[in-house]
């Protein structure tokens, strides 16, 4: 009996091309990365590169789906084969398809199936193809109860996360903030554009253009910007699939793309124009951005990342808005840099921007919740704990250093800070803000600032 769940296309649609069509070549993309993420644990996102630029967006719409939602998939499809098949991608090629059938309701049926099972072909692995179509086609069949299977399912499973974040995340906040914490990482992350402030007597290339004005630029160039439900007076939300690189004003750095967390740590710094500033652990860049904003780019302005790939993203981007003359960037590690390191005076101003975990940013890295347990925190903690120790020696007295993190756990936040605290009785805690999802509908993010007693 024929499949009447399944949708078939017309008859010119199922006739394999000659050569693949895009939505087979950003497929084959798509299990490229994933293929690769799953056999060394490497960052999916550093893949991009590789694909073209006109493919980029759908394929990182369907690698991202897939690894944020890789849990849920895999039970989905325990029900349809015992052991993943060992060919080279096929396994993945499962998973994507999965991804479009349960998560992808914009992708049509056909599609999803026949696209995938055929960049599986296009990669070598054609003698897979049959049992990923069979298995997808399944799926589709009993869809209805799969779903219904996984909302029964305990929390890790349907939402996707470990089971130790899950029960960190109740332990902490209780069952029913660590349920929407979860189901905000689940939601695709939006791009959101922040303002650039104005600083009476500073020295822009020109003034920064006001929320209203962005949005009527961007409205100009046919994209219907929304400010932000929380921060309007500073962030304008953009429609999905906008290509930020093309609105009016992103050449020449007029606004900034940063999720408004991010403007914690920069405002407890408390920034003056004339000020000497250190920027720790900068990479990419857009929090000194803000900073070189707020100092009215007078005074001095010093970013480094231990990274040699970030730092040269980070000089890019301080190119873009002009300030490659005004920041002194370089490589350099936070855990052992030195005054002699950065022309041997103490700093007015520093920002420590630590590695993290990233679990207040699991909507944007989608991999990191596959990344946490208990070892790894631990092995970050005594990292930022170095890391805030050695730049505590480099402020002058009377300064202020602001730690901060995109994470939402207690010991790489508020528990590393009062450690500090009591062990260095001359730092005083001056401010304190904590973000976590979904409250005020940004990214979670922690940031403390700590000042130092003059002598």
């Amino acid at each position: 009996m024929p499949d009447e769940s399944f949708r078939r296309p017309p008859a010119s649609a199922r006739r394999r091309p000659s050569t693949p069509d895009d939505g087979t070549l950003s497929r084959c993309d798509a299990l490229r990365i994933l293929d690769e993420w799953m056999q060394t644990d490497a960052f999916p996102d550093r893949m991009f590169g590789r694909v073209p630029a006109f493919r980029r967006g759908f394929v990182m719409d369907l690698t991202y789906m897939t690894v944020r939602h890789i849990r849920a998939l895999s039970f989905a499809l325990d029900s349809f084969l015992e052991n993943p098949p060992e060919r080279p991608y096929a396994h993945a090629a499962l998973l994507l398809g999965a991804a479009q059938l349960l998560r992808m309701p914009s992708i049509a049926e056909y599609a999803g199936v026949s696209a995938t099972v055929e960049a599986l072909k296009v990669l070598g692995s054609g003698s897979c193809a049959g049992l990923v179509n069979a298995v997808l086609r399944n799926l589709l069949r009993q869809r209805a109860t799969v779903e219904a299977a996984l909302a029964k399912a305990p929390l890790a499973v349907r939402e996707s996360h470990t089971d130790e974040q899950v029960a960190r995340w109740t332990r902490i906040y209780g069952a029913e903030k660590a349920q929407a914490i979860c189901r905000w990482d689940n939601e695709p992350a939006g791009v959101t554009v922040l303002t650039l402030p104005n600083v009476p007597g500073g020295a822009p290339l020109a003034p920064y253009p006001s929320v209203e004005a962005l949005r009527a630029a961007f409205l100009g160039a046919g994209v219907d910007a929304t400010p932000h439900p929380h921060f309007p007076v500073c962030a304008l939300c953009l429609p999905h699939g906008s290509h930020v690189d093309t609105l009016p004003g992103f050449a020449e750095g007029r606004f900034a793309i940063q999720d408004p967390a991010t403007l914690a740590a920069v405002e407890l710094l408390d920034i003056r124009p004339g000020q000497r500033v250190l920027d720790a652990c900068a990479a990419p860049g857009g929090k000194t951005v803000q900073i070189a904003a707020r100092m009215g780019r007078k005074g001095e302005l010093f970013a480094m990342d231990c990274w040699t790939d970030r730092t040269a993203l980070m000089r890019e981007n301080f190119h873009r808005f002009g300030l490659e003359r005004f920041i002194r960037a370089g490589k350099g590690d936070a855990k052992g840099v030195t005054l002699r390191d950065l022309g041997g005076r103490r700093f007015d101003r520093i920002l420590a921007d630590v590695p993290c975990s990233n679990t207040g940013v699991q909507r944007r890295r989608v991999d990191a919740r596959w990344r946490f347990n208990a070892a790894r925190l631990a092995e970050l903690t005594r990292t930022q704990s170095l890391i805030l120790e050695n730049l505590s020696r480099l402020l002058a007295p009377g300064g202020r250093l602001v730690y901060s993190t995109c994470s939402i756990e207690p010991e790489e936040n508020g528990d590393l800070v009062r450690a500090f605290l009591r062990d260095h009785s001359a730092f005083q805690l001056a401010g304190e803000t904590v973000h976590v999802p979904p409250d005020d509908g940004c990214d979670g993010a922690y940031a403390a600032a700590l000042t130092l007693s003059p002598r």
